[in-house]
């Protein structure tokens, strides 16, 4: 059974399979910056393979706390479950070869999966497409970094500026099954101060979709509950709470946040 496979099965099964699978190591993805590992599950005659991301690899950060990573990731998903899209694959924190660390469901891109995100020549943005920054390649060529006008990359625009993620690439855009995608690599997410770094400006000051200020009301209920004790168990107390107050905000302005003007609005790659 593929990792695709089991994400279109029941969520709580592929959770057991991520919390309680016999975890063996395949390899490392050496373009992370931190130790990012392929490994295989399997549990009761199931197996999917899994990115484990043990906390005793994790690079030391100037702006986030040593050895949080992981509950970060793992964060991450609890909040995208939470809005009902389900943009980042199960994820959960669990003890591996190298010892605790993130356990994420793989994701199995399609072949002849279209890209969402990209560089495209400055004078051929396809339709449809937002260009977001303008660069050249060595010969001096214009390029544009740009994305799809999507709704499925709009709904994640809203998750990345409700978690604060400091780091959402267009490699950090995946093509699932069944016409999905995902968000993934969110350790450096869920930072007290403002620190949201995106390619997916395409929407930056336009109104929010009506599901969306839903999805940011029923978020601010449940982080004053049961998703707030969860978020709690990885974040400080302060973490948590900016969560609710980036939700409010979001849902008082409705529109969707514009690049800012102290930080670097752009994460580097940008892909």
């Amino acid at each position: 059974m593929t990792s695709s496979e089991v994400q279109r099965q029941d969520a709580s099964a592929a959770l057991r399979l991520l919390c309680e699978g016999e975890l063996e190591l395949e390899g490392r993805l050496v373009d992370a910056s931190n130790t990012t590992l392929r490994a295989t599950l399997a549990l009761d005659g199931r197996t999917a393979r899994c990115v484990y991301k043990p906390v005793r690899g994790e690079r030391p950060l100037w702006d986030f706390p040593d050895g949080t990573l992981a509950g970060r990731e793992v964060s991450a998903y609890l909040v995208s479950r939470a809005t009902g899209w389900d943009l980042v694959p199960p994820t959960v924190l669990r003890d591996g070869p190298l010892g605790p660390g993130s356990c994420q469901l793989w994701i199995d891109e399609p072949d002849d999966a279209e890209p969402l995100v990209g560089f495209v020549p400055a004078g051929s943005v396809p339709p449809r497409w937002f260009p977001v920054a303008a660069a050249r390649d060595d010969d001096g060529a214009a390029f544009a970094l740009a994305h799809a006008d999507d709704p499925r990359l709009a709904r994640l625009a809203v998750l990345d500026a409700v978690i604060n993620n400091a780091d959402r690439k267009g490699g950090h855009v995946l093509a699932g099954a069944d016409d999905r995608i995902y968000g993934v690599d969110h350790g450096v997410c869920f930072h007290v101060e403002e620190k949201l770094r995106t390619v997916l400006w395409g929407w930056a000051g336009r109104q929010l979709p009506p599901d969306a200020v839903q999805v940011l009301d029923a978020l601010d209920r449940q982080l004053a509950g049961e998703l707030g004790e969860e978020l709690a168990e990885h974040l400080t107390l302060g973490e948590v709470a900016e969560v609710a107050v980036r939700v409010r905000r979001l849902r008082d302005t409705g529109r969707y946040p514009l690049p800012p003007q102290e930080w670097p609005a752009m994460p580097w790659p940008p892909i």
